[in-house]
């Protein structure tokens, strides 16, 4: 029993979750287009990314099971391309401004500039946008709840076919 109730809390925190990193990102989006200096700006644009990247990952995301690759850890540009591929392009330009994104955070001068910040700006809504529909085309649903042994959904008269 503590099992099943285990399974059915992770399957709605993995609902849950998504809309919540879109809506994040969303958010962080929206910031970051109102900040003033360009390595803000950048930094706040790029976390936008990183949270669109985290809803893919945790809506289609599935365990390591090699030990190896377990060890290593690994950023979500490099484990996105491999769970949702048609997302390695988008993947590879985020990637690329990973090392910007930190020296922006650092409060490094001139990390970003403001073409820079306004460009990434524009990229991470079309990403945004492109993930919002493409998890919506192939939404992760909660299981219907049943409690052991109770068969109280269609098939259970007996009455569908068998479609296997």
């Amino acid at each position: 029993m503590l099992c099943e109730t285990r399974r059915r809390a992770a399957r709605r925190s993995e609902y849950q979750g998504r809309p919540d990193l879109l809506a994040q990102a969303r958010s962080g989006l929206e910031e970051a287009a109102v900040l003033q200096t360009p390595n803000e700006r950048y930094a706040t644009a790029h976390l936008a990314a990183l949270r669109t990247a985290a809803a893919v990952l945790a809506a289609r995301g599935r365990p390591e099971t090699s030990p190896r690759r377990r060890a290593r850890i690994r950023s979500a540009w490099e484990v996105l391309p491999e769970i949702a591929p048609e997302l390695t392009e988008w993947s590879a330009l985020f990637a690329a401004g990973a090392a910007r994104r930190a020296r922006a955070e650092a409060g490094i001068q001139g990390a970003a500039g403001r073409r820079d910040a306004d460009d990434l700006i524009r990229d991470v809504a079309m990403f945004l946008r492109l993930v919002e529909r493409m998890l919506v085309l192939q939404p992760v649903l909660p299981q219907p709840r049943q409690e052991a042994g109770e068969r109280d959904g269609p098939g259970a008269r007996g009455d569908l076919p068998d479609a296997g």
